[in-house]
């Protein structure tokens, strides 16, 4: 076996095991960025973002998390279409929707002014702030689970 097939073949890291100081900065990251948001709001924020990466891990604990927060099933099935769907979310999940995928999306094109000028509107700037944050934090949730294989568990969050 070469040293090559042998990398491919272990399994893959457990990051909040092998860089527990960069991981507890995370958790601490995006606990701070909660603070002060609906919660239904930040999970549906996750969800989004998740739903654009591609990461099953954090898709299924987002979505878990906001029945915990009061979301119902009819909500969550309309996050991927919230455009066709616009009538199920208010202006401002609207506008934070908007906002994470444009900040998702970041390198097609940056985010535009007038995504930042409709979120800007329906939140306050620390809100907005927080906002930001939740969805770079998500980002970066979506990445390591990526990057590291996380698979979800049925019936496990």
């Amino acid at each position: 076996m070469t040293s090559e097939s042998t990398a491919a073949d272990r399994t893959r890291i457990d990051f909040a095991r092998a860089v527990p100081k960069a991981f507890k900065a995370l958790i601490s990251f995006d606990a701070a960025a909660r603070e002060g948001l609906d919660p239904a709001l930040a999970e549906l924020v996750q969800i989004r973002s998740s739903q654009l990466n591609g990461c099953a891990y954090c898709l299924h604990l987002h979505t878990s998390d906001a029945r915990r927060a009061g979301e119902s099933e009819e909500r969550l099935h309309m996050v991927a279409v919230w455009r066709e769907a616009g009538n199920f979310f208010t202006e401002p999940e609207r506008a934070a929707l908007e906002l994470a995928e444009a900040v998702t999306l970041v390198s097609g094109g940056g985010v535009p002014d007038a995504v930042y000028r409709r979120a800007a509107a329906h939140f306050t700037d620390a809100e907005l702030a927080r906002l930001l944050a939740l969805v770079l934090a998500v980002n970066t949730w979506n990445r390591i689970a990526l990057s590291t294989a996380k698979v979800p568990v049925a019936g496990r969050r």
